[in-house]
């Protein structure tokens, strides 16, 4: 008889008949009721042992994260807070597990054990949910996208280009570490390397993506990026998912309206589909924010706060405008913030962007025109700004609990504007002679914007760490798994 997952027969119009469900064991109550989740739901479905008519030594060998086959009649349960049960007619244990050595026992772990134990920690409620409503959200984007008429492309992970100028990259490399060859001025020579010059691991695929974009129109990236950033917080992860959608003829307005509505469009995807995981997601966050102050604790439930990003136009504010909202405010002037606002020009930290979403806004914020210095060399120069205030057509969305999600620009398409940019800063222009070609040969407006996966994920399940809303976190130090 083929299994049925356990999803399924609680959602079953019909009983008396007999199925066969295969999971893990959560729990085993008096030799008789085993708690059974496969996965599929975050609900267990309870199945009721003979226990009078099992051999004592299968019933020795029911414990906690053994993995079982039960076969019985699917009956209307008498006990609260389920539907269904299954009254076991045959068991067969198919993989034992030491209820002694297994970690992931029936009681609360803290993050920091789970994290240590990443390859189990999804056999609890909390992971298991996590990573459902992840799914949900991968399918989302694509949804969405491919519903829009978007081409999905997918741009490569060793790469030669820095899109961020940041140098906060993975070298890519086949040359030996004792005896790398060397140039006559003592640097290492690439050239002898397996590509013939130096490469990473992306850090984006925007770059790339814009090539396509200028003649597909409209298209999306969708995958694992890379920086080496020695950042040790609850934000940043040194490999993570990037969605990135670049399209032809947007200026920085059609790129706002573009985020505002695929934003909603996946929340609303997820609220639909991920109901009974997200619910449990919001009883766990009530919980642990218990132990909290009364001031660090959110100000609405998770639900609430998913619908109220999908019942509110998001607050479009320049930089200008929030410089002089930061500088006056209340932290500011009590020296509150870490870092102090005290003049225009300044680089906001997550301290500035949760301030105007929690506490001036209330709701989401877009900022827009930045300053230029501040902003990578893409980015649109806006005409008619004050020397020494050059800004730039970049936006930034920003959510309450996480700061920055979306980071994204009108790209500069003046030929002759962007080879000026990219003198100023030193970046070589032989290197990224690909890159001029789409300014050379028919440029056009166009935009785009990067969302971390990861960052998106935190925020419709409430988590507080990165850590906790990707399988495997790589961070400094720690490449476990």
């Amino acid at each position: 008889m083929r299994h049925t997952k356990v999803k399924d027969l609680l959602n079953s119009t019909t009983t008396l008949h007999e199925v066969n469900a295969k999971g893990w064991v959560r729990t085993f109550r008096n030799n008789q009721f085993i708690a059974l989740n496969d996965g599929s739901t975050i609900n267990n479905i309870q199945c009721v042992v003979d226990f009078e008519n099992t051999p004592d030594e299968t019933l020795r060998r029911v414990t906690t994260g053994a993995a079982v086959s039960v076969t019985g009649t699917l009956v209307e349960s008498k006990g609260a807070g389920q539907k269904f049960e299954i009254q076991v007619t045959k068991l067969e244990i198919l993989g034992d597990s030491d209820a002694e050595k297994f970690p992931m026992q029936p009681k609360k772990h803290s993050l920091e054990f789970l994290r240590e134990n990443a390859h189990l920690r999804v056999r609890t409620n909390a992971f298991g949910a996590i990573m459902r409503v992840r799914s949900v959200l991968s399918f989302a984007v694509h949804s969405y996208f491919q519903e829009k008429g978007f081409v999905y492309v997918n741009t490569p992970i060793i790469t030669g280009s820095d899109a961020e100028g940041a140098g906060e990259m993975f070298k890519v490399t086949a040359l030996p570490f004792d005896g790398t060859p060397r140039t006559e001025d003592g640097k290492v020579n690439y050239k002898e390397d397996f590509f013939g010059k130096e490469t990473n691991l992306t850090v984006s695929g925007q770059l790339e993506g814009e090539t396509f974009a200028m003649a597909l129109g409209q298209i999306y990236t969708f995958g694992p990026t890379f920086r080496a950033e020695n950042s040790n917080t609850s934000r940043h992860l040194a490999e993570f998912w990037m969605i990135e959608p670049e399209v032809a003829f947007n200026d920085l307005n059609d790129n706002m309206d573009l985020a505002e509505d695929f934003i909603q469009y996946v929340i609303k995807y997820a609220l639909d589909k991920c109901s009974e995981d997200l619910k449990f997601l919001e009883g766990r966050l009530l919980e642990e924010e218990k132990s909290k102050p009364q001031a660090e604790r959110s100000e609405m439930a998770l639900l609430d706060k998913l619908n109220f990003v999908l019942e509110n136009n998001f607050k479009r504010v320049s930089y200008t405008e929030a410089i002089d909202i930061l500088r006056d405010s209340t932290p500011n002037k009590k020296k509150k913030f870490n870092y102090i606002i005290n003049e225009w020009g300044a680089d906001l930290q997550s301290e500035h962007e949760r301030y105007l979403v929690e506490k001036h806004f209330k709701c989401p914020v877009i900022l827009f025109d930045y300053p230029a210095n501040i902003k990578a060399f893409y980015m649109r120069l806006n005409d008619n700004t004050e020397p020494g205030r050059e800004t730039v057509r970049a936006m930034d969305i920003l959510f309450p609990g996480i700061g920055e999600i979306v980071g994204g620009s009108q790209r500069e398409e003046r030929f002759d504007v962007l080879v000026e940019k990219m003198k100023a800063l030193g970046i070589d222009e032989e290197e990224l002679w690909w890159y001029l070609d789409t300014r050379r040969f028919g440029s056009a407006v166009h935009s785009g914007f990067g969302l971390g996966f990861e960052r998106l994920v935190l925020f419709v399940t409430g988590m507080t760490n990165i850590r906790d809303v990707i399988p495997f976190p790589r961070t400094p130090m720690n490449a476990e798994f």
